[in-house]
């Protein structure tokens, strides 16, 4: 009687495991510059919503000081999920007499690649904002669309 081959040989097995691994090995970058370029974006999403409360101050009072500025806001300068320590800490927020006002946010929590670089949120004393960022040339796909051809930050 002829014996019928039931289950997959071994070869057919390991075939598969290559396959999956090498899938594995395309994905995983991908997946990781993913990752890095939606932390960056939410940080500029965090301190972006200061931006409102900053100009309703400024168009009312624009030789507000800091401590008006921060109040104004509305964004906590304690660490949130995005921002931290180097900012100094969480969302920094700055102004002056002419009506200038940063936002600054030193990202934490995401990839290697964008850890602890700063992304600025600049307010003229017109009230036009621009956004600046410390991420370099090599990680320059990581940087929001709104950011791409912004002045470095120092």
């Amino acid at each position: 009687m002829k014996r019928v081959q039931q289950g997959f040989t071994l070869i057919e097995l390991m075939i598969v495991v290559a396959i999956i691994g090498i899938l594995a090995a395309i994905a995983l970058p991908a997946y990781q510059n993913y990752v890095a370029r939606a932390k960056v974006t939410a940080a500029l999403a965090e301190i972006s919503a200061g931006k409102v409360g900053i100009d309703e101050l400024m168009a009312r009072n624009s030789a507000a000081v800091n401590a008006d500025v921060i109040v104004a806001s509305g964004v906590s300068q304690a660490d949130t999920a995005n921002c931290g320590a180097g900012a100094p800490t969480g969302i920094a927020v700055a102004s002056n007499a002419t009506g200038a006002a940063t936002l600054t946010c030193a990202i934490i929590g995401g990839p290697a690649s964008v850890n602890t670089l700063n992304i600025v949120l600049r307010r003229s004393p017109v009230g036009v904002w621009t956004c600046g960022t410390s991420i370099t040339a090599a990680n320059h796909q990581f940087v929001p669309e709104i950011c791409r051809f912004a002045v470095p930050v120092l």
